[in-house]
């Protein structure tokens, strides 16, 4: 079981997408795993053979549990002891926990069985039929994405978003989904606080001749190809970080350990409360129709609940753009195990000196949180100074 997350503990098994004896390659989808922050799904992250599943979908386990066992070919597959003996080991008692405790019952029940109108069998996951009864969703008319028309976590949120307006569902009235996230948001900040010394800088920042440069481009695209000015934002970021590495990594058994690229965490707010941050990979090679499609595939797919757990764990800093809530001013808290949080407020009109005369421009407050261990005020500075510079030549991204 990975850790999906500083503040994520155990995790509960929804599905398996592969079975004993088939082969699967790097980047596959092994699994989902349901944990506070909604259904993840879990990727292989070497060639092989799948050998043995040695956890049973409804159990809830702790990271670093043994999931499953790969194998890189038949003839290195374990021997019936060999396996007997792994099996014995990881894969949970039907009354127990791995760790020896009782199984949370509301995981691991599954709902019971309804006919459609076809007669057939509906197929469902527990953790599924659990969220549809809280969200009030008929399973009946839930179009499984899942193996053989399986229904999943996703499909029940994509049907309730669908189905429920924006303006309901809100933070204001959580549901048990959000509650929770709410709770594993606050554990994560709570460890942030304890632990990171922070320190923060801001600066404001021109964007004349950034969102000169946008219209400019945005006139020459189709309506549904234009770009959005975060994807400027992103790119300034990733390559200012180029030439501050010491902002791009994690602090682990106090210690330094530099990004080896540099993966964006751009924060997500969801509809239904919570917020996820899921990684833009590589986001200082790509080119700004890659960032667009990149940005609103990761907003979708965080939105129905169809991350993969590798978009949890790579982001190498977290981006954070409130513009359009209407702050000004950010001044985020670093998600553990980074070192840094780049925060950006609204473009708002200001009284700007240009040339010794005062001029109406639009002005973005851009703002840090780095951790002191890691980092200085001094490089800081730099940083931002950094990102400013890159955004008065839009040109050049």
């Amino acid at each position: 079981m990975p850790q999906l997350g500083a503040d994520m503990a155990a995790g509960t098994l929804v599905e398996w997408q592969k079975k004993p004896g088939e082969t699967v390659s790097r980047g596959d989808i092994m699994a989902v795993v349901e944990t506070d922050k909604g259904a993840i799904e879990i990727e292989v992250f070497e060639d092989g053979i799948v050998d043995a599943l040695l956890v049973e979908p409804g159990t809830k386990i702790p990271v670093g549990t043994v999931l499953a066992v790969i194998t890189d070919n038949r003839e290195s597959t374990p021997g019936p002891a060999e396996k007997i003996s792994q099996a014995t080991l990881q894969k949970p008692a039907p009354n127990e926990a791995p760790s020896g405790g009782k199984l949370d019952k509301e995981a691991a029940e599954t709902a019971p069985a309804k006919e459609p109108p076809s007669g057939g069998r509906l197929r469902i996951s527990p953790a599924a039929a659990r969220l549809a009864a809280e969200r009030g969703v008929d399973i009946r008319a839930v179009s499984g994405t899942g193996p053989s028309g399986a229904i999943r976590l996703a499909d029940i949120d994509v049907l309730a978003a669908e189905s429920t307006p924006d303006t309901q569902d809100t933070p204001n009235t959580p549901n048990a989904p959000a509650l929770a996230m709410r709770r594993a948001i606050a554990a994560a900040m709570g460890k942030s606080n304890r632990e990171i010394p922070h320190y923060y800088l801001s600066t404001a920042i021109d964007m004349t001749r950034a969102l000169d440069w946008l219209s400019a481009a945005n006139q020459q695209r189709p309506v549904t190809e234009r770009l959005l000015y975060s994807v400027l934002l992103i790119k300034a970021v990733a390559r200012a970080l180029e030439k501050f590495p010491e902002l791009n990594g994690f602090w682990r058994d106090d210690a330094f350990e530099a990004g080896g690229a540099i993966h964006i965490g751009w924060a997500i707010s969801l509809r239904g409360g919570g917020l996820l941050a899921p990684a833009i990979r590589n986001a200082n090679d790509m080119d700004f129709d890659q960032l667009m499609v990149a940005l609103r595939d990761l907003v979708k797919r965080a939105r129905s609940f169809r991350l993969r757990g590798s978009e949890f764990t790579d982001p190498t800093i977290t981006v954070t753009s409130l513009g359009d809530q209407g702050v000004e001013n950010v001044y985020g808290v670093i998600y553990p195990p980074q070192v840094a949080l780049v925060g950006f407020g609204r473009i708002a009109e200001r009284a700007w000196v240009v040339g010794g005369a005062v001029q109406p421009r639009p002005i973005i407050e851009a703002s840090l949180a780095a951790d002191h261990r890691a980092s200085d005020g001094h490089r800081g500075g730099q940083f931002l100074r950094t990102i400013e510079q890159i955004l008065q030549e839009p040109e050049s991204l």
